[in-house]
């Protein structure tokens, strides 16, 4: 399956359907990250609670994202402690891609940031105009994985010339 995606499906058929429903791994690239809200059995709580519910059922984030968050995130961020340690994140200036990839099975890639308006979760005149696809297709999901795992291993660090912008640079370097 291969399905093209937009505006408020994003939010629909990725975060709210899918990304509950990890088992095993969730992995997030954005170059924006900001205060997402997300619908909860009727109620409206931080992406960020979906997350620490993933991290309590062991399943390992990788957050992937291009500067540093919105300070709203930032104090919802410290409302869920066990995100601390329980999911990992790389801050590369360079990221502009967007994914989500979930157990190796589905994954989203297209043009919407990790936000409110980005991922449609507002409203139809205050959200972005977004495209992606979705898929389970296991070619395509490797490869939107192996873009993924590149830079979080470092691969392009030493010839990056955007280093001292890179908070993550010298930790990359050490793995």
């Amino acid at each position: 399956m291969i399905e093209l995606i937009t505006d408020r499906d994003i939010y629909e058929k990725v975060i709210c359907s899918r990304v509950p429903k990890a088992k095993k791994f969730l992995w997030l690239a954005t170059a924006d990250l900001k205060d997402l809200h997300v619908d909860k059995q009727g109620k409206m709580v931080p992406f960020l609670e979906i997350l620490s519910d993933l991290v309590r059922k062991k399943v390992e984030i990788r957050l992937l994202h291009a500067k540093e968050p919105g300070p709203a995130f930032r104090r919802d961020f410290d409302k869920y402690p066990n995100l601390i340690g329980g999911m990992e994140r790389i801050l590369c200036p360079r990221v502009h891609f967007k994914s989500v990839i979930i157990d190796g099975k589905f994954a989203y890639t297209g043009s919407a940031n990790l936000t409110g308006a980005g991922m449609g979760a507002k409203t139809a005149d205050r959200r972005n105009f977004e495209a992606g696809i979705v898929t389970d297709d296991k070619k395509i999901i490797g490869e939107i994985m192996d873009q993924f795992d590149r830079i979080w291993r470092g691969e392009h660090c030493r010839q990056c010339k955007r280093k001292q912008f890179c908070a993550d640079y010298e930790d990359l370097l050490l793995q």
